[in-house]
């Protein structure tokens, strides 16, 4: 049926609504299955991993306590306030792997399953061939795992640029002529509340045609037997009300996408066994390739506002972790399933690209802040809130605590220790700075926050993932270099997220850009605007060490070598030759990489055989030029509703006037502004009569 499904049917199907209220969080929650508890297997996961975290501070606190003495000088007391939380941050990562241990075995029941499934996939300003390749790729092994019959496919754009949304409609009805399963398209009139918005407004038109849904990133796909698989496992637990799945990066090219998919890949699925053993069924959401029950979501998932302005207030950014502590309040569970290994994702190209990335993520989960008190929250969401928020907190701690460091270790060689505070005292108070108990909690941090890379890296080693790796020794010098150039990345990291707090904090909003997916090694000038505070920064601290105290530079030299070298890090990161060099030479190599995934293969084949975005004006005047592009663009619009916005409404009848009183195609297209462009692009009158202009 491939290439005749879609002839003829219109962009989107008929309306399907389902209620999706928007929820009161300061009430109880309404509706939903009653709570069921966790296994006992999970209560023991969640002692070893919070238990011991709670744990390893008590320990780090007493003996840094006993390193300063009975009597310790303010800023000691306030090196003890900052070295906690780090310490037990570093143990927390450390226990969270040992919870791993007690993850539960999973499994995909047999039997049949009839329920009604969708793919959606939101869209914002992409590269609409690669991800519609995906998705047609996609399409082809659902069809092959005998899902024809009760599989769709849907396309929510959220584009405003016009010729973005020339791009989608071309590339997105020539997709539908390759795919065996139904393709919608739906391109919204106003982005209201971003991706949230954009999968609510979905689920409020057509959530009553699905039973459940799978929500996938524009640069994400899963396969088409770990879709099945969780199709199963949702209709075998009728209290499941979604199931995450933990992609694995693919794709990297430049030095720094290689070495965050070379880190997901090894260390991310033992990271992933601890989640799930101590998340339950209370986990947590990561915005994509997992599925949901869309009565569930449609129920608990309705996401108000929150009051005031951004950064703290209006729409809910990190609007996934809210939307799994709905519906675990709810009674539905949400869980990561460890096993499933077809799930892939993109990685951000380059450290700047990712430093852009994680300014939306960091006020988004600083946001979350004001959802502590939620009436009904589970107490492990409440965790997952506050592992988001300590994610982006523990820069600024890192650095306060380096910086009491540095000024603790000035104090006292600048200082003369004054003996005999009062004239009566008979003996003497000595300073107490037990040097060698610093030295040994410095390396039990240090130890806590390697040995779960060791342990990964060996646990591969047990596995068929180092022999598709290029084998063990490879397999070990890649977590060796991996972990050199993140020591060296790490200092920037902590300044940039450092800063993205204090933006945040003083009332800065992140604002909504696309993301980008293939990035290019920034020029020096770029990289240098970036990164010339961090190498004053390291040069200077680097010349007053090297006078007051060398002794210093010994603990302090990786982060004063990561921020010296910070532009020809940034700038070699992003190189894709560099990344070939590593992979010419096994380092980094993937499983993914080196025997890649049919259907990554199928859909990079696609994606070159499906239209190519064009940019600016070209987008838009080939399709007064050319009619047959006109009328596939026509044939891909949703019908408008009665309730147009106003500001929709209003733009339809200045381009109307404007194109009345254009001499030429050109000349309308300079006279309109983009709402106006926009308004004509979703009008086939305002087009008829556009293209009917002179060239």
């Amino acid at each position: 049926m491939t290439g005749d499904l879609m002839r003829g049917q219109p962009a989107v199907p008929p309306l399907a609504p389902l209620s999706m209220p928007t929820q009161d969080f300061a009430a109880p929650s309404q509706g939903g299955p009653a709570r069921r508890m966790n296994h006992l297997r999970v209560w023991m996961a969640r002692l070893v991993a919070f238990g011991g975290t709670a744990a390893l501070a008590v320990f780090g606190f007493s003996q840094m306590l006993a390193a300063f003495g009975a009597n310790p000088t303010p800023t000691q007391i306030a090196l003890l306030i900052l070295f906690v939380p780090t310490f037990a941050w570093v143990g927390f990562s450390f226990c969270g792997t040992l919870a791993g241990f007690l993850a539960p075995r999973l499994s995909t029941p047999d039997g049949p399953n009839d329920a009604r499934l969708v793919v959606v996939m939101p869209i914002y300003h992409e590269d609409v061939a690669v991800s519609t390749g995906l998705l047609v790729a996609l399409a082809r092994e659902l069809a092959a795992e005998g899902m024809a019959d009760r599989a769709e496919i849907f396309v929510l754009s959220d584009s405003r640029d016009p010729a973005m949304a020339v791009n989608e409609t071309l590339a997105i009805d020539a997709a539908r002529a390759l795919s065996p399963l139904p393709l919608w398209y739906r391109r919204r009139l106003t982005n209201d509340d971003r991706k949230s918005g954009n999968l609510a407004e979905f689920v409020r038109a057509w959530g009553g045609r699905y039973d459940q849904m799978v929500v996938l990133d524009a640069d994400s796909v899963m396969t088409g037997a770990t879709i099945r698989a969780l199709s199963a496992r949702m209709s075998a637990d009728p209290q499941a009300g979604l199931i995450q799945t933990m992609p694995m990066l693919v794709g990297g090219e430049t030095i720094f996408a290689r070495l965050t998919q070379f880190a997901g890949r090894v260390y991310g699925p033992m990271i992933a066994r601890g989640v799930s053993a101590w998340s339950g069924d209370t986990g947590n959401y990561w915005g994509h390739n997992a599925i949901i029950r869309v009565s569930a979501f449609a129920q608990a998932c309705g996401l108000p506002r929150l009051p005031g302005r951004p950064p703290f207030g209006g729409t809910i950014l990190s609007h996934d972790f809210v939307e799994a502590a709905a519906l675990c309040r709810a009674g539905w569970s949400v869980r990561l399933d460890h096993d499933l290994r077809g799930s892939f994702e993109g990685c951000p190209p380059t450290l700047l690209d990712m430093a852009v990335r994680e300014r939306r993520w960091a006020q988004g989960n600083l946001q979350h802040s004001r959802l502590l008190a939620i009436r009904g929250l589970r107490g492990i969401s409440r965790a997952h809130f506050i592992i988001g928020i300590m994610g982006f907190l523990m820069s600024p701690l890192w650095l306060a605590l380096i910086l009491v460091g540095l000024v603790l270790s000035a104090t006292v060689l600048l200082s003369t220790p004054e003996y005999f505070p009062t004239a009566y005292q008979l003996f003497p108070d000595w300073p107490v700075f037990d040097s060698r108990r610093m030295l040994w909690l410095f390396a039990v941090a240090m130890g806590l926050l390697l040995l779960p890379k060791f342990i990964a890296t060996f646990r591969a080693w047990a596995r068929p993932l180092a022999k598709n790796s290029g084998g063990r020794v490879r397999i070990f010098a890649s977590a060796i270099f991996e972990t050199v150039l993140s020591a060296l990345i790490a200092p920037v990291q902590m300044l940039v997220q450092t800063r993205q707090i204090f933006e945040i904090l003083s009332g800065r909003d992140s604002g909504w850009n696309a993301q980008t997916r293939a990035g290019s090694m920034p020029p020096w000038r770029v990289v240098l605007a970036h990164h010339w505070a961090h190498v004053v920064l390291g040069a200077g601290t680097l010349a007053v060490l090297w006078t007051f105290s060398p002794g210093q530079l010994i603990w302090l030299s990786p982060i004063l070598a990561g921020l010296i070298l910070s532009p020809l890090t940034s700038r070699l990161s992003a190189s894709p030759l560099f990344g070939r060099w590593a992979r010419m030479r096994g380092l980094l190599v993937t499983p993914e990489e080196r025997d890649p995934p049919a259907i990554l293969t199928e859909a990079a084949a696609l994606s070159r055989a499906l239209p190519q975005p064009v940019t600016g004006p070209d987008s838009l005047l080939r399709l007064g030029q050319r009619p047959d592009l006109l009328a596939r663009h026509v044939a891909m619009l949703a019908p408008m509703p009665e309730d147009m916005p106003r500001a929709v409404r209003l733009a339809r009848v200045t381009a109307c006037a404007k194109i009345d009183h254009a001499t030429s195609r050109d000349e309308a297209l300079a006279d309109m502004d983009r709402p106006e462009v926009d308004a004509m692009l979703l009008c086939p009158d305002l087009l008829t009569r556009w293209s009917g202009l002179p060239g």
